[in-house]
């Protein structure tokens, strides 16, 4: 199928930029039985029908393929989520929105999740770096983005960045949580509606907490 997909008649870029999609999404797929760092680039290259000296032309190395992953796993869900923020300010609201946005997400990509959850634990250094640093972004952008809701502003700087903390924890156990599920619509749900308490009995806390001086 990769080799059918890079095969296609395209400009040279468009060609190149095919082989990037299928190394990557061979990566994804190879990762599954296999940690990112138990990958080797001969692999790689063979699942997708290139030789070797070819996955240089795309990636410095197997790592640098992670990296890129880790990229592309976190970028459409944080914009997702960010829109979500700039919907109905009602705490409730967001609530709701932000796990069926997750839930989503998940499902649609089931392969990328999968490979965070595997190498935010196991795989290269840089590659866990990378995606720690990735979801300290997404407290940040969160912390921001509550700094605008209505009844936070008693709260210091450093209160918001625990509270955005609190939720992105939250939703990647969630996340965690419903890949690990049996295939059951019933234990999903569970996992949902528990994520859903969570949040809210959370954010209840929160409204009613006043900063230190």
């Amino acid at each position: 199928m990769a080799e059918e997909a890079m095969s296609r008649p395209g400009t040279r870029g468009e060609r190149k930029e095919r082989t990037r999609r299928a190394i990557m999404d061979a990566a994804l797929s190879l990762s599954e039985e296999s940690s990112l760092g138990a990958l080797s680039l001969r692999q790689v290259a063979k699942e997708v029908g290139i030789v070797p000296t070819a996955f240089y032309r795309h990636f410095d190395s197997v790592e640098a393929l992670g990296l890129a992953l880790v990229d592309e796993s976190f970028v459409s869900l944080r914009a997702m989520l960010r829109d979500v923020r700039r919907g109905d300010p009602a705490f409730d609201a967001m609530v709701d929105r932000s796990i069926n946005v997750l839930v989503a997400h998940v499902h649609r990509q089931r392969a990328h999740f999968l490979f965070i959850a595997r190498e935010r634990a196991a795989g290269p250094p840089a590659v866990r770096e990378a995606i720690r640093h990735q979801i300290e972004l997404f407290e940040h952008e969160l912390a921001t983005d509550l700094a605008g809701l209505p009844g936070t502003d008693p709260w210091s700087t450093e209160d918001l960045r625990v509270l955005s903390n609190l939720i992105v924890t939250a939703l990647v156990a969630t996340a965690e949580a419903i890949l690990s599920a049996p295939a059951a619509p019933d234990a999903e749900k569970a996992i949902v509606e528990t994520a859903r308490t969570q949040l809210r009995m959370v954010l209840v806390g929160a409204l009613n907490w006043r900063s230190s001086p």
